[in-house]
């Protein structure tokens, strides 16, 4: 009897030993590999101009938040030739403005009127479900954005939550996000989130 105690659990040590701890996707497997996927680690970039801008884009979303914080402000000015159509803005940051992206432009840049500024990164909330079909399973989960700064905090609510589907693949090393067209859902991470829709 001892001998057969013994055995069986040699045995089962032995089975665990060669699974590795990919080879279980859980929902915590899934939420760390898709959080350390370099899609879903893409900050999220806002260009900031100043000068000359078209109406079009002094009215855009993001300009019009910017207004209505007092960050910018724009005076009615000639358009050049590449700057169409009319009417066209001559737009400089408010000394408010100036204190708010001070320190997140690079003092090289200062003198620049385009500006790259991270805003907001992705954060995984949770995983809602998990189904699984041979080697390939979908994964539903949460997301949300996360202000980096002042000025993501203006134009992301981090409160609003998103929900998405993706896919995963088991290979010989464990499972992992699927790359290119999904096998089952043609929904790979980048799909999953350019799709996504607010969580109700």
């Amino acid at each position: 009897m001892f001998r057969s105690r013994w055995f069986f659990a040699v045995i089962c040590l032995a089975v665990c030993c060669a699974c590795s701890p990919r080879d279980f996707l859980t929902r915590r497997l899934a939420s760390d590999l898709i959080a350390a996927s370099p899609v879903f680690k893409a900050r999220q970039q806002f260009f900031l101009r100043t000068g000359i801008l078209s109406n079009k884009d002094f009215s855009s979303p993001d300009y019009l938040v910017l207004q209505h914080r007092g960050w910018v402000i724009g005076t009615s000015a000639s358009c050049p030739a590449n700057v169409q159509p009319p009417p066209c803005w001559d737009v400089v940051l408010t000394p408010l403005g100036v204190g708010v992206f001070r320190d997140l432009i690079p003092p090289q840049d200062s003198s620049k009127q385009y500006f790259n500024i991270p805003t907001a990164k992705r954060e995984v909330v949770e995983i809602t479900g998990i189904s699984k079909s041979d080697n390939f399973a979908d994964a539903q989960f949460i997301w949300r954005w996360q202000p980096l700064n002042e000025v993501g905090a203006a134009m992301y609510d981090g409160g609003v939550r998103y929900s998405a589907s993706v896919s995963f693949q088991h290979f010989d090393d464990g499972w992992r996000l699927m790359e290119g067209s999904a096998a089952r859902t043609n929904q790979n991470l980048q799909d999953a989130l350019k799709n996504s829709e607010p969580d109700r």
